[in-house]
């Protein structure tokens, strides 16, 4: 019996939970277990190192526009009429061996009456030296109204010298300097992208969320709509909306008329993403429970299901931006988005329709650069955004 007693309590004892017998979690395992779904997002977002230079690339250019008065030498309607399709001037730091810093040579214009074109030289006697931070007004141009009028200012970065001239991207027929009107340009370009995706993240949200938590006939009924919406091709939708705006209204009005239409139309794939994964989650633990203690559907979409998936709304919204830059491109490239005066990228195309202007005047097409970079960013950025959406993976 003894050793009956004997052998049970020997497997008492071996089969008791020793706490030294559970191997211990590393610092780092503690820290990834704890932390919460953003965090594993941003560690797995870091480590895309295109889509982490394309958000620091789209953050630095967005700030930019913020002080385009400030970064750009000259106003963008401002005509400099000795000066027409001039090209880019070359910035130079050393002349006959020695070190000046950065400068320009002075270039001097003539119209030549044979082949009808400007034709520009280099005055190598003459140096002109680039100014940093200048606050002196002494040269057309440099005054500006910060931030639509609220004060004036002539402050830049990069100046010309007294008396000279700064083309480093060349002018245009009106002798207006191109790398201020691209500056300025962004602000308009890109933020008809940012107000453009507001808009079409609430709609697509709104819709999306109710035809995925209620489903049966209203469901239904959204999808019809989603249907014919995306049966009309794109473009020529744009195009029509956009040719009905009144041609009274003034650019600012046409500005975010054209922003309306283009939220407007890009909210039906948005909301068949929420349609979708509403359509998953509302029948798990946590959504029925909310329900049963009596929450609103308002409250049950908003705080608990949307939260679910909201990384990865975020990485469909990032790539959508890039559709609504590209469609006010089109549309002004086109003549029927923005009209001068107000300046966007599109704008500054529409001048370079024909194909003699390309091949006399090739600095006029710069500005679809920038709208390639920018376009290529949004796209590195929501590829990394998606590949982090889902930390786990």
């Amino acid at each position: 019996m003894s050793d009956i007693s004997n052998k049970n309590s020997h497997w008492v004892n071996e089969n008791e939970w020793n706490p030294d017998s559970v191997t211990k979690l590393t610092t780092e395992q503690e820290r990834y277990y704890q932390a919460s779904q953003w965090q594993l997002m941003w560690w797995k977002f870091r480590k895309h190192r295109v889509a982490l230079i394309s958000g620091i690339f789209l953050v630095t250019v967005y700030f930019s526009l913020l002080i385009s008065e400030f970064l750009n030498p000259y106003n963008p309607n401002h005509r400099h009429t000795d000066y027409l399709y001039m090209p880019p001037q070359e910035v130079h730091f050393t002349h006959e061996g020695e070190f000046i810093g950065p400068f320009v040579y002075g270039t001097k214009g003539e119209f030549d009456l044979k082949t009808w074109q400007w034709v520009y030289e280099e005055d190598m006697s003459d140096i002109q030296k680039i100014r940093f931070f200048c606050s002196s007004n002494d040269y057309a141009g440099a005054e500006y109204e910060f931030w639509g009028g609220l004060f004036t200012g002539d402050t830049h970065l990069f100046c010309p010298a007294p008396g000279g001239q700064l083309f480093l991207m060349g002018t245009d027929r009106l002798g207006r300097d191109m790398l201020s009107r691209m500056g300025y340009g962004g602000r308009i370009s890109l933020t008809v992208g940012i107000v453009g995706i507001a808009i079409s993240f609430v709609m697509g949200i709104t819709i999306g969320g109710i035809a995925g938590y209620y489903g049966g006939f209203i469901d239904s009924t959204i999808q019809r709509v989603i249907e014919i919406i995306r049966s009309f091709p794109q473009l020529p939708l744009w195009m029509a909306l956009s040719a009905a705006l009144p041609v009274t209204w003034s650019p600012i009005l046409v500005f975010f008329g054209l922003t309306i239409i283009l939220g407007m139309l890009d909210w039906p794939g948005l909301a068949r993403a929420v349609r979708s994964k509403l359509l998953s989650l509302r029948e798990e633990d946590f959504a029925v429970a909310a329900n049963l203690m009596g929450a609103s559907p308002k409250r049950i979409i908003m705080r608990h299901l949307m939260p679910s998936f909201m990384s990865h709304l975020i990485a469909s919204a990032s790539l959508s931006i890039p559709a609504m830059i590209l469609g006010e491109t089109a549309l002004s490239y086109l003549g029927l988005g923005l009209r001068p005066p107000i300046t966007s990228w599109g704008v500054l195309l529409n001048e370079v329709q024909n194909i003699n202007d390309i091949v006399l005047h090739p600095w006029l097409i710069v500005p679809m650069i920038s709208v390639v970079l920018v376009v290529l960013a949004f796209n590195f950025l929501g590829d990394g955004l998606r590949d982090a959406s889902d930390p786990y993976k």
